[in-house]
């Protein structure tokens, strides 16, 4: 139990933070070809575009994530607590 437990409380954070990472990198090189990032289509444009949150655009992929990390949590914390056979 403990094992997936601590598989679950990691991974969804490192594919969120790869996830965002990503995004990261295309952002950035549109402002350096001096765009602006339209964040809902995920294209660069010439004009001004509003920023919208990455919880906004995906909320399942963000609160998914964390829901798995802290089931994880507890799972380890279970696995902690009982003793092994």
């Amino acid at each position: 139990m403990i094992r997936l437990g601590l598989l679950l409380l990691v991974l969804p954070v490192i594919v969120l933070l790869g996830v965002y990472f990503w995004e990261l990198g295309d952002v950035r090189a549109c402002q350096l070809d001096g765009g602006h990032w339209d964040y809902l289509a995920s294209v660069c444009r010439d004009t001004p575009q509003p920023f919208v949150s990455w919880l906004e655009r995906s909320p399942l992929l963000v609160n998914g994530g964390m829901l798995l990390s802290v089931v994880g949590l507890v799972m380890c914390m279970i696995g902690f607590y009982t003793k092994s056979r």
